[in-house]
Protein backbone atom coordinates (compact mmCIF):
# COMPACT_ATOMS: atom_id res chain seq x y z
CA UNK A 1 0.00 0.00 0.00
CA UNK A 2 1.07 3.59 -0.93
CA UNK A 3 1.84 5.77 2.00
CA UNK A 4 -0.07 9.17 1.40
CA UNK A 5 2.24 11.71 1.38
CA UNK A 6 1.32 15.74 2.40
CA UNK A 7 0.47 17.53 -0.73
CA UNK A 8 0.50 20.94 -1.94
CA UNK A 9 -3.33 20.94 -2.77
CA UNK A 10 -4.03 18.98 1.19
CA UNK A 11 -2.40 22.27 2.24
CA UNK A 12 -4.41 24.83 0.35
CA UNK A 13 -7.47 22.64 1.46
CA UNK A 14 -5.99 22.87 5.07
CA UNK A 15 -5.70 26.61 4.55
CA UNK A 16 -9.25 27.23 3.73
CA UNK A 17 -10.53 24.86 6.12
CA UNK A 18 -9.11 26.18 9.21
CA UNK A 19 -9.22 30.10 8.16
CA UNK A 20 -12.42 30.95 10.65
CA UNK A 21 -10.52 29.26 13.59
CA UNK A 22 -7.10 30.88 13.04
CA UNK A 23 -5.77 34.31 13.33
CA UNK A 24 -4.27 36.13 10.16
CA UNK A 25 -0.46 36.81 11.97
CA UNK A 26 0.58 39.60 10.51
CA UNK A 27 4.10 40.06 8.18
CA UNK A 28 6.15 42.84 9.62
CA UNK A 29 8.50 44.57 7.38
CA UNK A 30 12.10 45.60 9.44
CA UNK A 31 16.03 46.23 8.14
CA UNK A 32 18.99 43.95 8.72
CA UNK A 33 22.14 46.19 7.07
CA UNK A 34 20.12 48.12 4.93
CA UNK A 35 18.01 45.04 3.42
CA UNK A 36 14.51 45.02 3.69
CA UNK A 37 13.22 42.08 4.89
CA UNK A 38 9.48 40.29 6.35
CA UNK A 39 8.83 38.50 9.96
CA UNK A 40 5.73 36.30 9.68
CA UNK A 41 4.51 36.59 13.44
CA UNK A 42 3.04 33.14 14.02
CA UNK A 43 3.95 33.88 18.00
CA UNK A 44 0.67 36.49 18.02
CA UNK A 45 -1.71 33.08 16.97
CA UNK A 46 -4.06 31.98 19.58
CA UNK A 47 -1.72 29.72 21.96
CA UNK A 48 1.25 31.56 21.01
CA UNK A 49 2.50 29.50 18.29
CA UNK A 50 1.80 27.64 14.62
CA UNK A 51 0.37 24.66 16.37
CA UNK A 52 -2.58 25.72 16.51
CA UNK A 53 -3.51 25.27 12.26
CA UNK A 54 -1.56 21.77 12.27
CA UNK A 55 -3.86 20.47 15.36
CA UNK A 56 -7.01 22.41 13.97
CA UNK A 57 -6.95 20.58 10.64
CA UNK A 58 -6.29 16.87 11.85
CA UNK A 59 -9.04 17.20 15.11
CA UNK A 60 -11.34 18.73 12.55
CA UNK A 61 -11.37 15.58 10.07
CA UNK A 62 -12.00 13.20 13.28
CA UNK A 63 -15.07 11.63 12.68
CA UNK A 64 -18.23 11.96 15.08
CA UNK A 65 -17.19 8.75 16.77
CA UNK A 66 -13.59 9.52 17.15
CA UNK A 67 -14.78 12.70 18.73
CA UNK A 68 -16.03 11.00 21.52
CA UNK A 69 -13.32 8.53 22.62
CA UNK A 70 -11.15 11.71 22.89
CA UNK A 71 -7.27 12.39 21.73
CA UNK A 72 -3.88 11.75 23.21
CA UNK A 73 -0.80 14.21 22.13
CA UNK A 74 2.70 14.52 23.39
CA UNK A 75 4.74 17.81 23.36
CA UNK A 76 6.84 19.81 25.71
CA UNK A 77 4.62 22.74 24.63
CA UNK A 78 3.47 24.25 21.74
CA UNK A 79 2.06 21.31 19.92
CA UNK A 80 0.00 20.62 23.38
CA UNK A 81 -1.51 24.10 23.64
CA UNK A 82 -2.47 23.55 19.90
CA UNK A 83 -4.00 20.50 20.72
CA UNK A 84 -5.86 21.33 23.75
CA UNK A 85 -7.40 24.65 22.32
CA UNK A 86 -8.63 22.77 19.41
CA UNK A 87 -10.31 20.10 21.50
CA UNK A 88 -11.90 22.50 23.69
CA UNK A 89 -13.52 24.18 20.84
CA UNK A 90 -14.43 21.50 19.32
CA UNK A 91 -15.41 19.54 22.91
CA UNK A 92 -13.07 16.99 22.45
CA UNK A 93 -11.13 15.60 25.53
CA UNK A 94 -7.32 16.22 25.20
CA UNK A 95 -4.61 13.90 27.12
CA UNK A 96 -1.27 15.37 26.67
CA UNK A 97 2.20 13.92 27.78
CA UNK A 98 4.45 16.44 28.25
CA UNK A 99 7.85 16.42 30.09
CA UNK A 100 8.57 17.20 33.83
CA UNK A 101 10.87 19.78 32.69
CA UNK A 102 8.38 21.51 30.36
CA UNK A 103 8.54 25.37 30.96
CA UNK A 104 6.03 26.23 33.43
CA UNK A 105 4.36 28.74 31.11
CA UNK A 106 3.79 26.16 28.74
CA UNK A 107 2.20 23.26 31.29
CA UNK A 108 0.12 25.74 33.13
CA UNK A 109 -1.36 27.37 29.56
CA UNK A 110 -2.05 23.63 28.57
CA UNK A 111 -3.95 23.17 31.78
CA UNK A 112 -5.74 26.06 31.62
CA UNK A 113 -6.87 24.55 28.35
CA UNK A 114 -8.90 21.80 29.31
CA UNK A 115 -6.52 19.14 28.93
CA UNK A 116 -5.08 16.67 31.33
CA UNK A 117 -1.12 16.79 31.60
CA UNK A 118 0.65 13.98 32.27
CA UNK A 119 3.95 14.18 32.93
CA UNK A 120 7.28 12.07 31.86
CA UNK A 121 11.08 11.95 32.31
CA UNK A 122 12.89 13.42 28.94
CA UNK A 123 15.75 11.35 29.66
CA UNK A 124 14.15 7.89 30.64
CA UNK A 125 11.13 7.68 28.80
CA UNK A 126 9.46 7.54 25.59
CA UNK A 127 6.94 10.06 25.08
CA UNK A 128 5.75 8.12 22.18
CA UNK A 129 5.40 4.89 24.31
CA UNK A 130 3.28 6.60 26.43
CA UNK A 131 1.02 8.23 24.50
CA UNK A 132 0.43 5.02 22.22
CA UNK A 133 -0.22 3.07 25.40
CA UNK A 134 -2.32 5.97 26.43
CA UNK A 135 -4.63 5.94 23.26
CA UNK A 136 -4.89 2.25 23.37
CA UNK A 137 -6.17 1.85 26.93
CA UNK A 138 -8.89 4.58 26.27
CA UNK A 139 -9.52 4.35 22.31
CA UNK A 140 -8.65 7.73 21.99
CA UNK A 141 -6.90 9.14 18.56
CA UNK A 142 -3.10 9.98 18.87
CA UNK A 143 -2.01 13.39 17.24
CA UNK A 144 1.09 13.18 16.87
CA UNK A 145 3.24 16.63 16.89
CA UNK A 146 4.88 16.46 13.14
CA UNK A 147 4.91 13.32 11.91
CA UNK A 148 1.24 13.14 10.28
CA UNK A 149 0.20 14.22 7.22
CA UNK A 150 -3.10 16.40 8.19
CA UNK A 151 -0.62 18.34 10.89
CA UNK A 152 1.53 19.02 8.06
CA UNK A 153 -0.63 19.87 5.46
CA UNK A 154 -2.44 22.24 8.79
CA UNK A 155 0.74 23.79 9.36
CA UNK A 156 1.26 24.42 5.60
CA UNK A 157 -1.54 27.34 6.11
CA UNK A 158 0.96 29.74 7.16
CA UNK A 159 2.90 29.62 3.86
CA UNK A 160 -0.47 30.16 2.00
CA UNK A 161 -0.95 33.12 3.89
CA UNK A 162 2.77 34.21 3.84
CA UNK A 163 2.19 34.03 -0.40
CA UNK A 164 -0.86 36.30 0.04
CA UNK A 165 0.54 38.91 2.67
CA UNK A 166 4.08 38.95 0.44
CA UNK A 167 2.10 39.89 -3.14
CA UNK A 168 -0.07 42.07 -0.83
CA UNK A 169 3.20 44.18 0.48
CA UNK A 170 5.40 43.92 -2.59
CA UNK A 171 3.41 42.66 -5.60
CA UNK A 172 5.94 39.36 -5.40
CA UNK A 173 5.83 36.04 -3.80
CA UNK A 174 8.23 35.08 -1.43
CA UNK A 175 11.76 33.89 -2.88
CA UNK A 176 13.05 32.68 0.35
CA UNK A 177 11.91 31.21 3.49
CA UNK A 178 13.74 30.56 6.50
CA UNK A 179 12.09 28.32 8.89
CA UNK A 180 12.44 27.02 12.56
CA UNK A 181 12.83 23.16 12.58
CA UNK A 182 12.05 20.48 15.48
CA UNK A 183 10.46 17.56 13.42
CA UNK A 184 9.96 19.54 10.27
CA UNK A 185 5.93 19.70 10.47
CA UNK A 186 6.49 23.33 9.63
CA UNK A 187 9.07 24.08 7.44
CA UNK A 188 7.29 21.06 5.10
CA UNK A 189 4.06 22.35 5.19
CA UNK A 190 5.57 26.07 4.11
CA UNK A 191 7.97 24.20 1.17
CA UNK A 192 4.61 22.54 -0.14
CA UNK A 193 2.50 26.07 0.02
CA UNK A 194 5.73 27.67 -1.77
CA UNK A 195 7.30 25.44 -4.02
CA UNK A 196 8.86 28.53 -5.36
CA UNK A 197 10.48 29.77 -2.47
CA UNK A 198 14.09 28.72 -1.74
CA UNK A 199 13.34 26.98 1.41
CA UNK A 200 16.28 26.88 4.81
CA UNK A 201 15.40 25.27 7.70
CA UNK A 202 17.20 26.30 11.17
CA UNK A 203 18.27 24.74 14.37
CA UNK A 204 20.43 24.95 17.43
CA UNK A 205 23.57 23.53 17.15
CA UNK A 206 23.92 20.12 18.14
CA UNK A 207 20.42 19.35 17.48
CA UNK A 208 20.45 20.53 13.85
CA UNK A 209 19.96 17.22 12.45
CA UNK A 210 17.60 17.81 9.52
CA UNK A 211 20.56 20.21 8.18
CA UNK A 212 22.40 16.39 8.35
CA UNK A 213 19.93 14.47 6.66
CA UNK A 214 19.10 16.84 4.28
CA UNK A 215 23.02 17.34 3.77
CA UNK A 216 23.69 13.34 3.53
CA UNK A 217 20.14 12.21 1.70
CA UNK A 218 19.17 10.12 4.56
CA UNK A 219 17.67 10.71 8.00
CA UNK A 220 20.11 11.00 10.93
CA UNK A 221 19.74 11.11 14.30
CA UNK A 222 20.43 13.79 16.85
CA UNK A 223 23.37 12.14 18.96
CA UNK A 224 23.39 10.76 22.61
CA UNK A 225 25.76 13.44 23.43
CA UNK A 226 24.03 16.36 21.83
CA UNK A 227 25.14 19.73 23.91
CA UNK A 228 21.74 21.35 26.52
CA UNK A 229 19.61 24.19 24.45
CA UNK A 230 17.09 26.19 25.51
CA UNK A 231 14.94 25.66 22.29
CA UNK A 232 12.81 23.03 23.87
CA UNK A 233 10.02 23.12 21.13
CA UNK A 234 13.02 21.93 18.93
CA UNK A 235 14.24 19.12 20.71
CA UNK A 236 13.18 16.61 18.02
CA UNK A 237 15.68 13.55 18.58
CA UNK A 238 15.03 12.04 14.94
CA UNK A 239 12.65 13.57 11.65
CA UNK A 240 10.28 11.59 10.17
CA UNK A 241 10.29 10.16 6.48
CA UNK A 242 6.95 12.39 6.01
CA UNK A 243 8.79 15.91 6.49
CA UNK A 244 12.36 14.63 5.81
CA UNK A 245 11.08 13.65 2.22
CA UNK A 246 8.86 16.75 1.56
CA UNK A 247 11.90 18.89 2.22
CA UNK A 248 14.84 16.65 0.33
CA UNK A 249 12.23 17.00 -2.53
CA UNK A 250 11.82 20.74 -2.13
CA UNK A 251 15.68 21.28 -2.38
CA UNK A 252 15.45 22.76 1.29
CA UNK A 253 19.03 23.44 3.17
CA UNK A 254 19.76 23.49 7.01
CA UNK A 255 21.60 25.97 8.82
CA UNK A 256 22.66 26.10 12.55
CA UNK A 257 23.16 28.80 15.14
CA UNK A 258 24.47 28.97 18.59
CA UNK A 259 22.49 29.86 22.09
CA UNK A 260 23.93 33.12 22.40
CA UNK A 261 22.86 33.50 18.21
CA UNK A 262 19.89 32.86 19.47
CA UNK A 263 19.31 34.78 22.60
CA UNK A 264 20.86 37.74 20.48
CA UNK A 265 18.00 37.39 17.73
CA UNK A 266 15.55 36.99 21.04
CA UNK A 267 16.73 40.82 21.97
CA UNK A 268 16.49 41.94 18.58
CA UNK A 269 12.50 40.85 18.28
CA UNK A 270 12.00 43.07 21.16
CA UNK A 271 13.69 45.52 19.95
CA UNK A 272 13.30 46.12 16.36
CA UNK A 273 10.03 44.21 16.37
CA UNK A 274 7.76 44.84 20.01
CA UNK A 275 7.55 40.85 19.46
CA UNK A 276 8.20 38.51 22.47
CA UNK A 277 9.79 35.39 20.72
CA UNK A 278 11.04 32.11 22.42
CA UNK A 279 14.03 30.68 22.01
CA UNK A 280 12.89 27.94 19.31
CA UNK A 281 10.88 30.32 17.70
CA UNK A 282 13.78 32.37 17.30
CA UNK A 283 16.38 30.55 15.91
CA UNK A 284 15.48 31.35 11.73
CA UNK A 285 16.14 34.99 12.83
CA UNK A 286 19.72 34.20 14.38
CA UNK A 287 20.19 32.48 11.45
CA UNK A 288 19.75 35.80 8.99
CA UNK A 289 21.72 38.15 12.04
CA UNK A 290 24.66 35.76 12.18
CA UNK A 291 24.90 35.99 8.83
CA UNK A 292 24.44 32.71 8.04
CA UNK A 293 21.06 32.42 5.71
CA UNK A 294 23.31 33.04 2.60
CA UNK A 295 22.00 36.03 0.18
CA UNK A 296 18.88 37.97 1.28
CA UNK A 297 16.05 39.90 -1.13
CA UNK A 298 13.52 42.03 -0.53
CA UNK A 299 11.17 39.38 -1.13
CA UNK A 300 12.66 37.04 2.27
CA UNK A 301 10.47 35.89 5.18
CA UNK A 302 11.55 34.36 8.51
CA UNK A 303 9.12 32.69 10.36
CA UNK A 304 8.75 33.56 13.95
CA UNK A 305 7.28 30.30 15.16
CA UNK A 306 6.49 30.83 18.54
CA UNK A 307 6.15 33.04 21.78
CA UNK A 308 5.90 31.00 24.40
CA UNK A 309 8.96 31.44 27.03
CA UNK A 310 8.96 31.32 30.35
CA UNK A 311 9.47 35.00 31.53
CA UNK A 312 12.36 34.44 34.46
CA UNK A 313 14.42 32.98 31.70
CA UNK A 314 12.82 35.97 28.72
CA UNK A 315 13.92 38.77 31.69
CA UNK A 316 17.55 36.87 32.08
CA UNK A 317 18.26 37.09 28.45
CA UNK A 318 17.45 40.40 27.39
CA UNK A 319 19.00 41.48 30.66
CA UNK A 320 21.87 39.49 29.29
CA UNK A 321 21.98 41.06 25.78
CA UNK A 322 21.34 44.80 27.17
CA UNK A 323 24.77 44.67 29.06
Amino acid sequence: MTMRKPTREGVEAAAARIAGEMTRTPLLPFEVEGQRLWAKAECLQLGGSFKLRGATNRLMLLSPEERTRGVVAFSSGNHAQGVAIAARRMAIAATIVMPSDAPTVKRQATEAAGAKVVEYDRARESREEIGARLAAETGATLVPSFDDVDIIEGQGSVGVELRAQMIEATGGVPDKVLVNCGGGGLSAGIALALPEAEIVVAEPEGWDDMARSLDLGERVPVPDDAPPTRCDALQTKLVSPLTFNALREAGARGVAVTEDEIAAAMAFAARHLRLVVEPGGAVSLAAVLAGKAGPLTGRTAIILSGGNVDPLVYAEILRSEAA
